[in-house]
C-alpha cells in the first residue's frame, strides 16, 4: 500500500491507539450527518413496520354512512316507547336490509325493518330494536322493549371525520394502523425509504457463513449477525460480490441484493480477502445508502480499511473509549458514512448497535436509541469496570437479580447467545456493588427475563 495521502489518519497497525474517542462524542459525530431519508410509495400490504414519510388525511368520513351495529330491527325510537314484555307493542316489518345490501324503502310511523350488523340504516329509522328484545309473527315485529335514539347504531363519520388527520408522519405503522389505511380507502402510502447497507466482510481467515471449518479457516459469522441487525433497524443488507451471481439473488451495481438466508443456503463466496484492491473496490463501487464494514479495522499489520477509509475519503473517528468494540471507526468514503467494525463476533455486535445501527435507524426514520427495552434490577454479584470507557457487560436474569457474564471475551459469541441483555457501564464509573439496582437493555422483546437464564441452568 502507498503511504496516506496528507491529512490523513495516522497508520496505527502494529503500534495501537494514541488515544481514544469518548462514545459521546462518536454519537454526536453521527446524529450531525445523518437525516430521513426520502419518502417512496409502497402498498399498504408492505406498509406495516415501515415509517410513515407524510400526514394522512381522510378525505371522506370513515364510516360513509349511518349502519346498524346489532342484528335486528331498523326503527323510529318514539315507536318503541313504553314496550315491554308485559307491553309488547306491534310495528309492521316493510323491508330488509343486509350489509352492502340497503332495504330501499323509507321507514314510516309504526313500520320496521329488519336489519343486519352493518347493513345501512335506512331514512326514517333512528335506532335498532335487538334481535332479542323483539318477537315476530308473520309480518309483524312486537318491540319488547323501548329503545332511545342513536342506540345500536353507527353514525357516519363517527370514526374518522372528513378532514381529520388520523396518522402523523415519523409513526412506524403498527398492523392497526395499516387497517385503517384500507378502510379509508388508501391502498399505497408513502413510507421513509430503507436504507441500503453496503455489507463488507473481510478476512482471508473467512469461509461463507455456516460453512465447516476447514484447517485453519473459520465460518463467518458476522455476515448472518450484521444482516439481521441491519434488517431489524429497517436497512436492506447488500452483499459485495465479485465473482457470482446466483437463483437466489439480484446484482445491482457492485452489490448483491439478497436475504441472510440466501447468504446462508447458498455457497458463494462473498467475504473478501484481506486484499486492499478488492475491499477498496467495494468500498467504491456502490450505490449503497452507508457502508459497514466487518474486519480489518484494528491494528494488525493487515487491517487495512482506516487507511483506505483515510486516503480515498474522511477516517473522522478510529478508536473508541469502551470495551469491548474499541477498534471501531467511522468516517466518509464515495460521499457516504462508513462504519469499521470488529472483526470479533461480540465486538462486532456492540460496536453496530452503539454506532452504525445508530445510524442506520435514524436514516430509516426510527430513534437513533437502542430497539430493546429495559427493565431494573439488583446485581447478584459485583460489576467490575474501568475509569476512562464504557463497557458493555452481558448479564443474564435470574430469580434472585442480575447475573454477570461477561465484560471481556470479544471473540465468545456464547457470551451472548447465554445472556438474556446487557448493562451499560458509563465511563466515569468503576462499576457496581452486588445489590445494586442497575438498567438491563433485553435482547428479545418477546421472551420472559429470565428465559436465557432458566434454559442455561435446565440443560
Amino acid at each position: 500500500m502507498s503511504s496516506p495521502e496528507p491529512g490523513a489518519a495516522d497508520d496505527v497497525r502494529m503500534r495501537g491507539f494514541a488515544r481514544r474517542t469518548p462514545v459521546e462524542t462518536a454519537w454526536r459525530w453521527i446524529d450531525e450527518r445523518v437525516q430521513r431519508l426520502p419518502g417512496e410509495v409502497v402498498s399498504i400490504w408492505q406498509a406495516a413496520g415501515r415509517v410513515l414519510a407524510e400526514e394522512v388525511i381522510c378525505s371522506r368520513p370513515l364510516p360513509a354512512f349511518d349502519r346498524a351495529m346489532m342484528d335486528g330491527f331498523a326503527v323510529r325510537a318514539a315507536d318503541t316507547q313504553g314496550a315491554t314484555a308485559l307491553n309488547r307493542l306491534p310495528l309492521k316489518i316493510v323491508g330488509r336490509a343486509w350489509p352492502g345490501r340497503p332495504a330501499g324503502v323509507d321507514l314510516n310511523v309504526g313500520q320496521a325493518i329488519a336489519i343486519m350488523t352493518g347493513a345501512p340504516l335506512p331514512a326514517g329509522a333512528d335506532a335498532v330494536l335487538p334481535a332479542e328484545r323483539a318477537e315476530v309473527e308473520g309480518e309483524t315485529v312486537w318491540a319488547l322493549d323501548e329503545v332511545p335514539p342513536g342506540r345500536n347504531v353507527g353514525f357516519r363519520g363517527e370514526d374518522v371525520a372528513e378532514g381529520a388527520c388520523v396518522l402523523r408522519s415519523g409513526r412506524i405503522l403498527r398492523p392497526q394502523d395499516v387497517a385503517l389505511l384500507s378502510a379509508m380507502g388508501r391502498a399505497r402510502v408513502a413510507v421513509v425509504r430503507q436504507p441500503r447497507v453496503g455489507l463488507v466482510i473481510t478476512g482471508s481467515e473467512l469461509l461463507p457463513a455456516g460453512s465447516p471449518p476447514q484447517a485453519f479457516q473459520i465460518a463467518d459469522a458476522n455476515g448472518p449477525l450484521l444482516a439481521a441487525l441491519i434488517q431489524r433497524d429497517g436497512g436492506l443488507p447488500r452483499f459485495p460480490d465479485m465473482r457470482v451471481e446466483t437463483a437466489h439473488s439480484q446484482k445491482k451495481d457492485n452489490f448483491l441484493v439478497s436475504s441472510p438466508l440466501a447468504a446462508a443456503d447458498d455457497p458463494r463466496d462473498y467475504v473478501l480477502p484481506d486484499d486492499p484492491a478488492a475491499i477498496l473496490d467495494a468500498l467504491l463501487n456502490t450505490s449503497a445508502d452507508l457502508l459497514v464494514v466487518s474486519g480489518g479495522s484494528s491494528v494488525g499489520q493487515e487491517d487495512y480499511v482506516p487507511q483506505l477509509v483515510a486516503q480515498h475519503g474522511e477516517l473522522a473517528i478510529h478508536g473508541v473509549a469502551m470495551r469491548p468494540s474499541s477498534p471501531t471507526g467511522m468516517g466518509r468514503i464515495g460521499g457516504r458514512l462508513v462504519f469499521l467494525l470488529p472483526g470479533n463476533p461480540v465486538s462486532c455486535l456492540c460496536a453496530y448497535d452503539f454506532f452504525a445501527g445508530r445510524a442506520i435507524r435514524q436514516l430509516a426514520g426510527l430513534p437513533a436509541a437502542w430497539p430493546y427495552r429495559s427493565v431494573r434490577r439488583k446485581l447478584t454479584r459485583k460489576l467490575v469496570s474501568q475509569l476512562g470507557r464504557v463497557d458493555y457487560a452481558r448479564v443474564r436474569m435470574t430469580p434472585e437479580g442480575v447475573e454477570p457474564v461477561a465484560i471481556g471475551g470479544a471473540s465468545l459469541l456464547r457470551s451472548v447467545t447465554e445472556a438474556d441483555g446487557f448493562v451499560i457501564v458509563p465511563a466515569e464509573s468503576e462499576g457496581y456493588p452486588a445489590g445494586a439496582d442497575v438498567e438491563v437493555f433485553l435482547y428479545s422483546p418477546f421472551l420472559g427475563d429470565n428465559m436465557a437464564g432458566s434454559q442455561a441452568k435446565s440443560s
